[in-house]
This record gives C-alpha cells, sequence and structure tokens, in this order.
C-alpha cells in the first residue's frame, strides 16, 4: 500500500505528517544537543547546583503532554520509540554516571545537516503538487469560460431565431428586415455551434488533464513524499542508534537501559509508519468522475410550438444544471467545520467505521465488566442468605438494581452501535469499488455459511449436532452479523497440514469462526472447500485457526 493510491486526496495530511517528522528530527537533535549540555555540566562537577538542568528535568520536558491513548501521534514508531528512549533515559539518570561530551555534538551535527537535506527535498515536491493544483484548477476555470460563452451564445441564438420568426409572420414588415433578421439568426446560430465545439474540446481537455493529476501526477509526487519521509525516519532510527552505542561505550555499567534504548531505536518502522498514517486519515470516499457535457442546443434546435412562447420550458433545467456543475470539486481545498455527532456520521466513511469499531469494544468490555460484578454479587447474596450473620442480604439490593440497569443501557448502546457500524461498512464497501475502478477488487464472500466443524466430525451420534444440523443459517446483512449460528470452540486437528496458500486479497474475519489475514500472508491448508465456498486454513506460526473465503486464496496441495 502506498500513499498515492491509499491517500490521494489527503494533501493535507500529508503536509502535515511530512512536517511533523521533520519537526520531530530537530526536537531530537535539540534535545541530543541540550543533553549533551547537561552532561558537560555534569562531567565537571560531581555535586550539581540547583540551577543545573538535570537529565530528569529534561526528560519531562520532551515527553508528551496529552496523554498517550489521546495522543494520534503514539501510534507511529518513530514516536513510540522517541517516548521509549526518554523512558530510558529518565531511568539510568540516577545513576550519576558520566556519559562522553562528543556523544550529542556528533549526532547532533550530522542530524541537523541531514535535517536540512531533507526540509529542502520536502520544499521542492509540495511546490511541484501546488504548481500540479493550479493548473488543473486553471484548466477547470477556463472549462467554466468556455461552458458560459456556450450558454450565452445559445440564448443569442434562440433570441434572434425568435426575432427572425417573428419578422417572418409580421405583415408589416419590409423583405429588408426580414433578410437581415434571418442573417442575424444565422450568424447567432453558427456562433453558438462554434461555442459549443470550443466547449466540448474544452471539457475533453479538462478531463484528460483531471485523470492524468489523480491517477498519474500527485500520486508519483506523494510516492516520492513516502520514499523521503520513510528514509527520514529510518535515518532518524538510525539517530537513535547512534545515541545508544555512544553510550554503551561511555558508561557500561548502564548497559541494560542503553539495550533498551538500542531496541527503540530499532523498533522504528518507516513502512509500518506509512500504514498507520493511511490507517488514520484513509477517508474512504470515491474519486472524482469525468464530468458530464451539457449541451444547451438542445433549447437552440427545438420545433417552435404554442406551448414555446414566452420562457422556454428547457431554460430553468439549464440554469439549474448549471449550477449543479459548477459545485466546486476540490478535495485540497479547506475543509468546513463539522458538528461532531454521536455516530461520528461527521467523519469519511473509513475513519467513521474505525471509530465506531472502538466504541463497539468498549461497550461490550463494559457490558462484561457488568455482568462479572452481577455474579459476584448474587454469590455474595446468597452466602449472606446461607450466613445471616456475615451481612444483610437486603444491603446487597440497590447495588444488584443498579448492575441490572447499566447492563440494560449497555446493552442497548451495543445494539445501536452495530447498527451504526453495519451502515458505516456499508457505506465503506459501497465507496470501496469507485476509488479504485481502475484496478481488480477481491470478490464478495460467499453467501452462504462456512461448514461447522462438527460436521466434518465423526461423531455423527451427537444430539448436539444434530441440534445442529437442523438449524437453518441466518442471513448475511453485515459483516458483523454472524455468517452461521452455531460454531465449535475447537476444530478438529489434522495431522499436518494438506497444502499450502497465500491470501490474494486482505479478509476481515469479523465473524466467530473466521479469522483474519493480509494480503500475501502465507497460510497452512487445513482442510479444502467442500462446495460452499470457504476454506478451513492456519497461520504459521500457530496462532490461530478458521475459515476464510476460497476465492480469496492461492491454494497449492502437498
Amino acid at each position: 500500500m502506498d500513499w498515492g493510491t491509499e491517500l490521494w486526496d489527503q494533501f493535507e495530511v500529508l503536509e502535515r505528517h511530512t512536517q511533523w517528522g521533520l519537526d520531530l528530527l530537530d526536537k531530537y537533535v535539540k534535545f541530543v544537543k541540550e543533553r549533551a549540555e547537561v552532561e558537560q555540566a555534569y562531567a565537571k562537577q560531581l555535586r550539581l547546583p540547583a540551577s543545573v538542568p538535570t537529565l530528569r528535568s529534561l526528560v519531562k520536558k520532551y515527553l508528551p503532554k496529552r496523554p498517550t491513548k489521546d495522543d494520534p501521534e503514539v501510534k507511529f514508531s518513530q514516536q513510540q520509540s522517541f517516548i521509549q528512549l526518554l523512558q530510558e533515559v529518565n531511568d539510568f539518570a540516577g545513576q550519576r554516571e558520566l556519559v562522553a561530551e562528543s556523544l550529542g555534538i556528533q549526532v547532533c551535527l550530522e542530524l541537523a545537516k541531514y535535517s536540512q537535506e531533507m526540509k529542502q527535498e520536502r520544499k521542492m515536491h509540495f511546490q511541484e503538487g501546488r504548481r500540479a493544483q493550479q493548473q488543473l484548477e486553471n484548466g477547470f476555470k477556463q472549462l467554466e469560460t468556455s461552458k458560459r460563452k456556450f450558454e450565452r451564445d445559445c440564448r443569442e441564438a434562440e433570441k434572434a431565431a425568435h426575432t427572425a420568426e417573428r419578422l417572418d409572420q409580421d405583415i408589416n414588415a419590409t423583405k429588408a428586415d426580414v433578410e437581415k433578421a434571418k442573417q442575424q439568426a444565422h450568424l447567432r446560430n453558427h456562433m453558438a455551434e462554434e461555442s459549443k465545439n470550443e466547449y466540448a474540446a474544452q471539457l475533453q481537455r479538462f478531463n484528460r488533464d483531471q485523470a492524468h493529476f489523480y491517477f498519474s501526477q500527485m500520486p508519483q509526487i506523494f510516492d516520492k513524499l513516502q520514499d523521503m519521509d520513510e528514509r527520514r525516519a529510518t535515518r532518524l532510527g538510525a539517530g537513535y542508534g547512534l545515541l545508544s552505542e555512544a553510550e554503551l561505550q561511555v558508561v557500561p555499567i548502564i548497559g541494560k537501559c542503553l539495550e533498551g534504548m538500542k531496541v527503540a531505536a530499532e523498533s522504528v518502522d518507516a513502512k509500518n509508519d506509512s500504514q498507520v498514517l493511511i490507517e488514520l486519515h484513509k477517508s474512504g470516499f470515491a474519486r472524482p468522475g469525468d464530468l458530464e457535457f451539457e449541451d444547451y442546443s438542445q433549447v437552440m434546435n427545438r420545433v417552435p410550438s404554442d406551448s414555446s412562447l414566452g420562457t422556454p420550458d428547457g431554460r430553468p433545467e439549464l440554469r439549474a444544471a448549471s449550477s449543479r456543475s459548477r459545485a466546486k470539486r476540490w478535495p485540497f481545498g479547506k475543509k468546513n467545520k463539522t458538528v461532531v455527532t454521536e455516530d461520528f456520521s461527521h467523519l469519511p466513511p473509513e475513519q467513521q467505521r474505525k471509530r465506531l469499531q472502538q466504541q463497539l469494544e468498549e461497550r461490550n468490555r463494559e457490558l462484561q465488566k457488568e455482568e462479572d460484578q452481577r455474579e459476584a454479587l448474587k454469590k455474595m447474596k446468597d452466602v449472606y442468605e446461607k450466613t445471616p450473620q456475615m451481612g444483610d442480604p437486603a444491603s446487597l439490593e440497590p447495588r444488584i438494581a443498579e448492575t441490572l440497569g447499566n447492563i440494560e443501557r449497555l446493552k442497548l448502546e451495543v445494539q445501536k452501535y452495530e447498527a451504526w457500524l453495519a451502515e458505516a461498512e456499508s457505506r465503506v464497501l459501497s465507496n470501496r469499488g469507485d476509488s479504485l475502478s481502475r484496478h481488480s477488487r477481491p470478490p464478495d464472500p460467499p453467501a452462504t455459511a462456512p461448514p461447522d466443524s462438527s460436521s466434518s466430525s465423526n461423531n455423527s451420534g451427537s444430539q448436539d449436532n444434530k441440534e445442529s444440523s437442523s438449524e437453518e443459517p441466518p442471513s448475511e446483512e453485515g459483516q458483523d452479523t454472524p455468517i452461521y449460528t452455531e460454531f465449535d470452540e475447537d476444530f478438529e486437528e489434522p495431522t499436518s497440514p494438506i497444502g499450502q496458500c497465500v491470501a490474494i486479497y486482505h479478509f476481515e474475519g469479523s465473524s466467530e469462526g473466521t479469522i483474519s489475514m493480509s494480503e500475501g500472508e502465507d497460510l497452512s491448508l487445513m482442510e479444502e472447500d467442500k462446495g460452499d465456498g470457504w476454506t478451513r486454513v492456519r497461520r504459521k506460526q500457530g496462532e490461530g485457526e478458521g475459515y476464510v473465503p476460497t476465492s480469496y486464496l492461492r491454494v497449492t496441495l502437498n
């Protein structure tokens, strides 16, 4: 996944993210510089005056001010490594060990120089992107100008035709006036045809430029920015590593802390950070399609009749169509402030789905907690009833009632968020095909339920299996709805896999009995498709086993 494909409409997001990356690089350089100053003062005096900053105060200064769960930047491995590095510095600050003065200077000089190079490269890429935006916007303005001229000429031609027709029917008009009016009508009609041809050519040119802009020009610029940002992140991770290596040479006593800093440096994953940015800001909207040609000549060429006197019937419709087409479809403009809603409908479809999923998971955790508390209160009440000297059972009734009320409230909220989530997922699925219509898309999962694992077992005489096989699977109304009513917790484990398979598409196994898989993931084939469209697979690391759509796999049998 790359920025040019997934974040085609997030120009401002990429601008902020790349700037944040450079700011983080400068922040790290500044941190190392200030730390070097602290170490220089610490090396000169064993007992530091109160006015001299300590490592602990320095760490506190650079730790994030917001809570970790509320800070979206913490999702990036670069930021996580930086925070972990600060924590390691805070751990060994009390060891009163000396750190070489050259540590911060060497890192500062190298990364500061590299930061300037990255800033120049970033500036060049965004200037190129803005020039492309300006060119497309200028083309759109020219298209609007030619369209308005076409509309105006059509109206003038129609007016001239009406005048010529009126004079032709007027017995008091001279032949010269009639001929002059007909010539004027012919001239206006010719001008309208020329305007029509110009508008059509301008529309074709704009649609071609727009397709080049969205599918070639801007994706190339975004891919360059992604490559630049990943190189910067990798270099920043190397800078983290330089800090730990220098520390290990000078202070072997605090080697464990420095090893932790080294782990933090190696945890920087540029590719993963790019994926995180996509997950955080992917809108899920479809790219704008070509503009349609608006034929104003239909009014000009219509047959005169009694009903055509006065204002033409088609003129209001032309104006309405023109006003609709003038709506600015520009993903790079400033976004209007939106009102935050409970169902997160103010967010793009992809982000709405993720926020609703988070809320649903939180409500389910709260519901499970309340149910556990209810069970505990019931057990305590039973104990009080059997042993009155331990407590009054009636004293637990208010807490039990409160817990039951909370359970009912949470169940209603869970149902509400499940409905919103199903609607949001349908929006995501409906937009997914439009955004990448020129690329292949994964086939829909089979509508039938995957086979119950109990059906493949030899214990067919069990009463539970009979009851399970008699039940009909419910209809599939959304991804969150279970695709079958029952599924044994344990699969029948074969002695060994019967083959290997590779995931051709990503699959989100949100229903019971299915597992999620990523595109390109290698899996072990445990059971072939029985004709229902589902195949049982197992992750090679042994982390899970379940059913996935057969059409999503490329299978190789042993």
